[in-house]
């Protein structure tokens, strides 16, 4: 009877020992520290068992781990590690990045106003060949003579409306021309100015298309630095816009 006692006593001392020496399988996630983002294909070490793993793409993975083991991650990109596991239920693990995470950002090239012309010529084909009537004389087998085709172009009311379709076109060619050598931002690190008075000044001292087309950067930079002195003396003064050019077709 007694040395039943001892036997039941040393299996009450024992088998919790050995209970929690045993390791058990346990689920875990890796995070990005910066973004918390889940991290997949990261390899995964039990330092004290020497088992390892690769973690999922959905950045999940099971490995066998006992109280106060060494876990060693490693990824490229990321800096190695070392975590305890302490018990928890689901191992969360967070990976710091070598370097600052910048997001991605979708850039969208915006078109030149020589692509915006080319596409509107592509478009309004048949007003710009009514409105250039060619030479209105012609070459056959009779000789030369006037080309009726021509005179029509140049004188229709249809030929009329092409010829101010496209001046039109032409202007706001010419107009994108001078918005993407005089942009705010070239404005704004020259001179400092923001916000309304920025909007003011383009406003008063937008350079004409030939000026910006024949101009250098540093006579564009000069440009804006000679017309900043004059704003400077008075800041809030706005020039009157241009009259928009009218025209007038009178009936014969």
């Amino acid at each position: 009877m007694e040395s039943l006692k001892y036997i039941v006593l040393f299996y009450l001392l024992y088998i919790p020992i050995i209970t929690v020496g045993q390791g058990k399988k346990v689920q875990g996630i890796v995070f990005d520290q910066g973004t918390q983002q889940r991290v997949g294909k990261v390899f995964l070490k039990n330092d004290n068992t020497r088992e390892n793993t690769f973690n999922n793409a959905r950045g999940e993975f099971e490995i066998s781990v006992s109280l106060g083991d060494l876990i060693i991650t490693s990824k490229e990109g990321y800096l190695t590690d070392t975590v305890k596991y302490t018990g928890q239920q689901v191992f969360m693990i967070y990976l710091e990045r070598t370097s600052i995470y910048i997001p991605e950002v979708r850039v969208v090239a915006r078109r030149s106003p020589e692509e915006i012309l080319q596409q509107r010529r592509e478009e309004f084909n048949k007003a710009y060949k009514l409105a250039d009537p060619g030479s209105i004389f012609s070459v056959g087998p009779t000789g030369a003579g006037l080309s009726i085709g021509s005179i029509y172009n140049m004188l229709s009311r249809e030929g009329k409306n092409a010829r101010r379709l496209t001046r039109f076109i032409q202007r706001e060619y010419e107009e994108d021309v001078i918005d993407s050598k005089f942009t705010r931002d070239l404005v704004r690190n020259i001179t400092g100015l923001t916000g309304e008075h920025l909007t003011i000044f383009m406003g008063n001292y937008r350079p004409t298309y030939y000026f910006v087309t024949v101009a250098t950067p540093y006579e564009l930079a000069t440009y804006i630095r000679s017309k900043y002195e004059i704003f400077k003396l008075n800041p809030n003064l706005r020039f009157l816009p241009k009259l928009p050019e009218i025209e007038l077709e009178v009936e014969k």
